[in-house]
């Protein structure tokens, strides 16, 4: 079962993530460069709080808390000890480029939580064989968002249909790490169809992804839990395949992935 990473610094809605299976929460702290880096995009920009930490951790029965803290700065050292001190379960490292930078944020978590490493960037993919091992590491989340903007690409998913996050998950598998990547959306929704983006973490052996913000929207007569459910259903059929139709699926979303990014050059 896929771990669902919802971000929110909303209580009451911890609390109903916390009654379903496989939930991870995750507060965002990280603001340092993500608004120029994503400038003109629909992205999400975190306004959560270090103390929204505490605020959700002590909603949580069954789910763990992620914290993604900010990239490493002058500041890691003291935003570190806060979000422990706050009951964080999960500690996620954003935009480093190299095995020193992550080995340095290692060194300041010092084995009191997991971290989880978030490969978004061209520096961190060309050197990951160099890191990947490095100890204390639990997850590597491969980050597509900016990851595909580092690497000079129109659509989120092309990395995807490149092959280089199947690189990634298997130096992850090799190493006994667990790994994630992206988000999702509503199964038939998004450019890919969030059933496509399920086959394909499925494929890899991933074990997260975020959840996107479509995927749970207000303007909608179907609940969040309605949505979770049609996804763990969707989930637990295409597990059911065999490793050759999963390989038909995944050629097929490679040649859609490909479609799309040249329509959008095209209209670019």
């Amino acid at each position: 079962m896929l771990d669902l990473i919802q971000i929110t610094n909303d209580p009451a809605f911890a609390r109903r993530c916390d009654a379903l299976d496989g939930m991870r929460l995750f507060v965002d702290l990280e603001r340092l460069g993500k608004a120029q880096r994503q400038a003109g995009r629909n992205s999400f920009i975190s306004s959560h709080q270090v103390d929204d930490v505490g605020r959700i951790k002590a909603q949580l029965r069954r789910s763990r808390l992620m914290v993604r803290v900010n990239p490493l700065h002058p500041g890691t050292r003291a935003e570190v000890e806060a979000v422990l001190a706050q009951g964080a379960d999960m500690l996620m490292l954003p935009m480093f480029e190299n095995a020193g930078q992550l080995r340095e944020f290692l060194a300041l978590v010092g084995g009191r939580a997991p971290v989880s490493a978030l490969l978004e960037n061209a520096g961190a993919l060309a050197t990951v064989e160099e890191w990947i091992a490095a100890p204390g590491l639990s997850e590597v989340f491969v980050g597509l968002n900016d990851l595909h903007l580092s690497l000079g690409r129109r659509f989120m998913f092309e990395p995807l249909a490149e092959g280089l996050v199947d690189r990634v998950a298997a130096l992850a598998r090799a190493q006994g790490l667990r790994f994630g990547f992206g988000g999702i959306a509503r199964l038939e929704e998004g450019l890919l169809p969030g059933r496509d983006v399920l086959a394909e973490h499925l494929r890899l052996g991933s074990g997260a992804v975020i959840l996107s913000r479509t995927f749970h929207r207000s303007d909608s007569s179907n609940s969040f839990e309605d949505e979770v459910a049609a996804l763990r259903a969707t989930e637990a059929a295409l597990a059911l395949r065999t490793p050759q139709q999963a390989l038909q699926d995944g050629r097929r979303i490679a040649l859609a992935i490909r479609g799309i990014a040249q329509s959008m050059a095209e209209a670019a």
